[in-house]
């Protein structure tokens, strides 16, 4: 009886757990490195909290996903937005750049940090629009 009540009451907190995490889905567009930077402290605070969470880099923005990317260093981090990026993949963000950077920046696919690709524009208006799902940009 005992084990039936521990296995019920972990099934529970695991289902509550996963009721308090969201979908999110984030589009920087900006190019201020503090906007950008900004994006990136809530990404990886929303990574850390169990969401799921989409990173759409358009603009000058996508230039966070170069591998030549250096950019200015922010406080209290003193990492530049790259940097959190690269932060916030560790933690399983998944990031795409818009499907007109590449064509429009003068870019190839080869400039970009691995598992960094073109966003799909059939995936990415179905992803936004998932009803559970929250999208925010910068």
């Amino acid at each position: 009886m005992k084990k039936s009540i521990i296995a019920a009451t972990m099934i529970f907190a695991s289902i509550t757990a996963q009721a308090d995490t969201s979908n999110v889905t984030l589009i920087v567009h900006s190019e201020s490195t503090m906007t950008q930077g900004m994006a990136m402290v809530l990404a990886n605070k929303m990574l850390e909290q169990g969401d799921s969470v989409n990173i759409l880099l358009c603009d000058k923005a996508g230039d966070m996903a170069l591998k030549s990317n250096a950019g200015k260093a922010l406080k209290p981090a003193n990492a530049t937005p790259a940097q959190m990026l690269d932060g916030a993949m560790k933690k399983g963000a998944k990031v795409s750049v818009c499907a007109l950077y590449l064509p429009n920046s003068g870019n190839t696919p080869d400039s970009l940090k691995e598992s960094i690709s073109p966003a799909k524009p059939d995936a990415m208006a179905k992803q936004m629009t998932e009803p559970n799902r929250k999208v925010f940009s910068f």
